[in-house]
């Protein structure tokens, strides 16, 4: 039989349209429809979002030239210092640098690894922070400045591990799940962390998404004299918060007592929890900032209560915009694991073994991590040596620090802090409107009259 012949009745060849696939039923979308499908069950994975959002790329700095006198380099200082604390603790801690390790807990990573965050901190006069599930020795030996988390889960805690702290952490949600609890899956919970976190062994575990025993700022407030009683006053208390709600977040934390709030944006990681969690919930780390300045403003606590910023910093200009914007500090997380080691090429091999790539591997809470960063199996944890990790981790946390230096040298400015919004401009609308600074080459601040 011959092909059906594509003229048309007066002769003409029809032009055949090409396939065409849904922008919204894209190959993702129906892949979890099939996941979901066949499993009847929810996703799960770690880190932080992946679809693109307004972010720092989106921002621009405007360097001097005639209206603005920059700093030379290699003869006038730029400050990099903060400190933290000072508000109400005896013993407020100082940084020699704005850049701070974000909590994550011994559980999520390997004792290994903990112990390789503390040394490059350290190395470079930064702190680090615990995670759910308390503190290891190795953490605490290897950490000058140790921030213990308080979580809703109470794993591991003691008033012990409290005072030999140098700040204490309230976490109420986390950029990646803010109103959701955490996940650890029994393949994680070895012998050790199940004693310090008294579970039982190889059995899942999922946290609360809100503390026991307060429900509101009120109980917040009484919850901080606990911990400043407990702690003879010397330790200085943050409140970490994700970004949904931040004005009036930041603005609660402060009436509580707080003399740090940490912002973590969407774009923060996680060891585990659902997709949709990570993909949906939460507000930009961009557009978290603004707000919680502004509350910090107009209550008169602007550089006198910290705002600690994080979800998805990774360059000194991240670092800078950051500040510019009126954080006092960053903190770090998927970038700090990726410094030590995670998602590395040379284990490409073994990411594909487990339907992955390097770059692209995410299913922390699996326990299965080549590099020994988020497993608590002994033998692919060994791998990772710590010292040579921790150097890893220092030498990038000495790049973000100098990097930042460069940019502040370039507008004028002696100290990070000094950097402001005027220094900014915004590349797209949005990014103009959620950054409160003008759209480049013009004026214009969305949302906002001309003046």
């Amino acid at each position: 039989m011959s092909p059906p012949d594509d003229r048309s009745t007066n002769g003409d060849r029809w032009i055949h349209t090409p396939p065409r696939k849904s922008a919204t039923f894209d190959d993702a979308a129906i892949a979890e429809i099939r996941r979901a499908a066949a499993s009847g069950i929810y996703d799960i994975r770690g880190a932080g979002a992946k679809r693109r959002l307004p972010h720092f790329d989106d921002l621009l700095f405007l360097g001097a030239s005639i209206s603005r006198y920059p700093l030379e380099g290699y003869r006038e200082k730029c400050a990099t210092d903060v400190t933290i604390g000072a508000r109400n603790a005896r013993k407020p801690i100082t940084l020699k640098i704005p850049v701070t390790i974000a909590g994550m807990s011994f559980g999520s990573l390997s004792a290994r690894a903990k112990e390789a965050l503390g040394r490059g901190a350290s190395a470079v006069g930064t702190s680090t922070t615990t995670g759910d599930g308390g503190m290891t020795p190795e953490e605490r030996e290897h950490s000058n400045l140790l921030v213990y988390q308080l979580l809703p889960s109470r794993y591991g805690m003691n008033p012990d591990d409290l005072r030999r702290a140098d700040a204490i952490e309230i976490v109420v949600g986390q950029g990646a799940k803010p109103g959701g609890g955490g996940m650890l899956l029994g393949q994680k919970i070895s012998r050790r962390v199940a004693e310090m976190r008294v579970l039982p062994e190889g059995i899942d575990q999922r946290s609360a998404c809100r503390h026991p025993d307060w429900t509101g700022p009120d109980d917040l407030e009484i919850k901080i004299g606990e911990l400043r009683e407990i702690t003879d006053w010397q330790k200085p208390i943050y409140i970490k918060v994700g970004a949904s709600r931040p004005y009036y977040d930041t603005a609660l934390a402060v009436k509580a007592g707080a003399d740090a709030v940490v912002l973590d944006g969407m774009q923060g990681g996680t060891a585990a929890t659902q997709e949709v969690f990570i993909e949906h919930v939460g507000i930009p780390t961009l557009a978290a900032i603004p707000p919680a300045v502004q509350a910090l403003q107009e209550l008169g606590m602007h550089r006198k209560v910290q705002l600690i910023v994080s979800g998805g910093i990774r360059s000194g200009a991240d670092v800078a915009k950051a500040l510019a914007l009126g954080a006092d500090a960053v903190s770090i997380g998927t970038a700090a694991l990726v410094a030590l080691g995670d998602n590395d090429p040379h284990l490409e091999e073994e990411y594909r073994a487990l339907g992955t790539t390097a770059g692209a591997y995410d299913d922390w809470h699996e326990g299965r991590d080549p590099a020994g960063i988020t497993t608590q199996d002994p033998v692919l944890s060994a791998r990772l040596d710590p010292v040579a990790a921790g150097r890893r981790l220092a030498n990038y946390l000495s790049v973000l620090t100098l990097e930042a230096q460069a940019i502040a040298r370039a507008c004028g400015k002696s100290h990070l802090h000094n950097l402001e919004p005027e220094d900014l401009a915004a590349l797209t609308v949005e990014a103009a409107a959620m950054a409160r600074v003008p759209l480049v080459g013009t004026d214009w601040i969305p949302g906002r009259g001309r003046e």
